[in-house]
């Protein structure tokens, strides 16, 4: 098989194994608390649900949420995959690799399977080497920047902004008042944020407001906006201008295990705030200057992972300018959010016919805490709603349906944006239509 689908799983159904945890930890700042690290921990076993979409066709499935076997009977109807073994639940409260610490024949089951091994991204129970040392140093958004500047002057339209690195905290808040004081607005970073986490675009009037940098910081902590400890980065805010139609895209790509950089695709993200929501990618959704752009830069960078020994998949994030340049942000040495849609787009263009949009909604609020079953009977009655609209509905994340703030994480795809659009809307719309449903019932 060629193409990306042909050097990620070689066009075989694989083990995904929803290790989100595990990368995500080992870039804890320090000084975070166990109530901090338990809500951590629990974010990102509900992402982890997307495992269930890490390649074309998943053979066995490793979850540390329990899901319900209706969630990916449902999926597996939609896309015309074989059996999937699923154990679900492995660890709840724990990494991953601490639950197969102790489940040997899980750890056995997997091992032994035959098949290629898809999980979140590299880490140490992985073992060491020249791959884990590439992510440790390119997932910092410092190291990042410095690649990004050294890539940019041979790729037109693409503008790196500034960015400092203060020696301290206290340096931090004197340089952010600063910039504040000549009318700058500022992205506050921590090297390693996750998800939006970590970073905040800070304006003048917010840290005037909040007393100065150094209580704005303490704001940041406290509301857990920033890490409590760490080195923070001071980046120039790129203005989009007031009619930019396009603000956040991205562009993922794999590096094969002989090297070789494959590119996937360009996605049009959906961020609020500095936090991302979901992406939507397919044919005619970006414009085709841009995800040209994008397209040549992110493969620079692949080829710069490549030569220092990354092997896995990638992508470059960046933002717009009122040029319509683009400005690269991080990157991420590890599947994405974005890699869902492209891999959910790659199976219904093969079980289908070729040209579906795929648009992620990661964390869609749900008006009421739904037991899962229920949130089943809610999903399934939208499924034929949209499907009117010549869409399919998707479920991904179905385990934060009974948290304190609700949300579904859900795909959609269709053959174009305006499909999309409607069916996004429509689930909105059913979805804040539970709170005063249950109102009624009390």
């Amino acid at each position: 098989m060629d193409g990306w689908v042909g050097a990620w799983t070689g066009g075989r159904a694989a083990v995904h194994v929803g290790d989100v945890a595990d990368f995500n930890a080992q870039f804890l700042a320090p000084g975070m608390d166990e109530a901090q690290r338990l809500r951590r921990l629990r974010q990102a076993h509900h992402y982890a649900c997307l495992a269930v979409c890490y390649s074309p066709e998943p053979a066995l499935l490793v979850l540390p949420a329990e899901v319900a076997p209706e969630w990916t009977d449902w999926l597996a109807r939609e896309l015309a995959w074989g059996p999937v073994e699923v154990h679900s639940g492995v660890a709840p409260d724990r990494t991953v690799a601490e639950a197969l610490a102790i489940r040997p024949a899980l750890a056995a089951r997997i091992a032994d399977s035959g098949r290629p091994v898809v999980s979140w991204g590299r880490n140490a129970a992985h073992g060491e080497g020249p791959e884990l040392a590439a992510v440790r140093r390119y997932e910092s958004k410092a190291a990042a920047h410095e690649l990004f500047a050294a890539l940019a002057p041979g790729h037109p339209g693409i503008v790196v902004p500034d960015q400092e690195r203060p020696a301290g905290r206290r340096r931090a808040a004197r340089r952010l008042t600063a910039r504040a004081v000549r009318g700058r607005t500022t992205v506050l970073k921590s090297p390693y944020g996750v998800g939006g986490y970590g970073t905040v675009v800070v304006e003048p009037a917010e840290l005037f407001a909040a007393g100065g940098g150094r209580a704005l910081l303490r704001h940041l902590v406290r509301t857990e906006v920033l890490p409590p400890e760490g080195e923070l980065l001071l980046e120039e805010y790129v203005d989009p201008g007031p009619a930019a139609r396009l603000r956040d895209l991205t562009y993922d790509a794999l590096v094969g295990q002989d090297g070789t950089v494959h590119p996937v695709g360009a996605g049009a993200m959906d961020v609020a705030g500095t936090r991302y929501q979901g992406v939507t990618v397919g044919p005619g959704v970006l414009p085709k200057e841009a995800a040209d752009t994008a397209r040549r830069f992110a493969l620079a960078v692949g080829e710069r992972l490549a030569a220092e020994g990354y092997r896995g998949w990638y992508d470059v994030d960046f933002v717009t300018d009122r040029e319509r340049r683009l400005a690269p942000t991080e990157i991420n040495l590890r599947l994405t959010g974005p890699a869902v849609a492209f891999v959910l787009a790659a199976r219904l263009d093969r079980v289908r016919g070729p040209g579906h949009l795929v648009r992620t909604l990661d964390g869609m609020p749900l008006g009421a805490r739904l037991a899962p079953a229920a949130l089943h009977d809610h999903l399934e009655r939208l499924r034929p709603r949209c499907a009117r609209l010549g869409v399919t509905l998707l479920p991904l994340i179905p385990t934060a349906c009974h948290d304190p703030e609700p949300v579904v994480g859900l795909a959609l795809a269709g053959p174009d944006a305006e499909a999309l659009d409607a069916a996004e809307a429509l689930v909105e719309a059913a979805n804040q239509g539970l709170t005063g449903m249950f109102e009624a019932l009390r």
